[in-house]
């Protein structure tokens, strides 16, 4: 077995790192079914389960977006038992089932891009939205921006309102990128929606 075969991933989470991001996203395509790849870095080494974790990574259907795996994951291997896996990607049973999970992980690895993209597919946004919704402990069907807010003293805004807005409204976030203070606030009805002239005006008035 190669000995880095998920040697992508540190130029990976480097590269989000340097872009400010705490989420990404890939295409994995095994057995003639197409993977969403999500790629999360850790904000706190107290959120590993496995101290050796670089980033952890969500997988899921892009068929069914619900038929989906969460593992940790080092440029060495993914941190998870055997069954777990060969379960999920319903791998076949055989005696060298450590030799044919060492394949899968080396073919895994050729997947892994070395940069963002940050142009994905719709499929990739709405999976991203949701991680991103739920690491925030919001409603993920909250899509619809409809003003900004300014935090309470000392209080900045979340990586994760920060990365939903990059994804949903990258003109509103441009404008007020540079304060902190400032969080977006979303809302399930689409009817509620604010132009960014609209919230930059009505946040004026405060």
């Amino acid at each position: 077995m190669i000995s880095n075969p998920l040697k992508n991933l540190e130029l990976l989470e480097e590269d989000m790192k340097n872009k400010g991001w705490t989420i990404t996203s890939f295409i994995f395509i095994y057995k003639n079914i197409e993977y969403i790849v999500l790629v999360n870095l850790f904000l706190d080494k107290k959120d590993k389960k496995n101290s050796f974790a670089r980033v952890k990574l969500h997988f899921m259907k892009a068929s069914c977006l619900e038929h989906n795996l969460e593992i940790e994951a080092n440029i060495k291997q993914l941190l998870c038992s055997a069954k777990v896996l060969r379960e999920y990607f319903n791998i076949n049973y055989s005696e060298n089932l450590g030799e044919i999970l060492n394949q899968f992980t080396s073919y895994f690895g050729k997947y892994i891009p070395c940069f963002m993209n940050e142009n994905v597919t719709q499929i990739q946004k709405k999976a991203m939205l949701s991680s991103l919704s739920k690491s925030d402990s919001e409603n993920p069907n909250k899509l619809y921006c409809y003003k900004v807010k300014r935090n309470p003293l000392g209080e900045k805004r979340s990586p994760f309102n920060e990365d939903k807005t990059k994804i949903l409204r990258p003109d509103l976030f441009e404008y007020f990128k540079n304060d902190k203070s400032i969080s977006f606030c979303y809302k399930e009805e689409e009817s509620l929606e604010k132009t960014t002239a609209e919230i930059i005006r009505n946040f004026a008035k405060k």
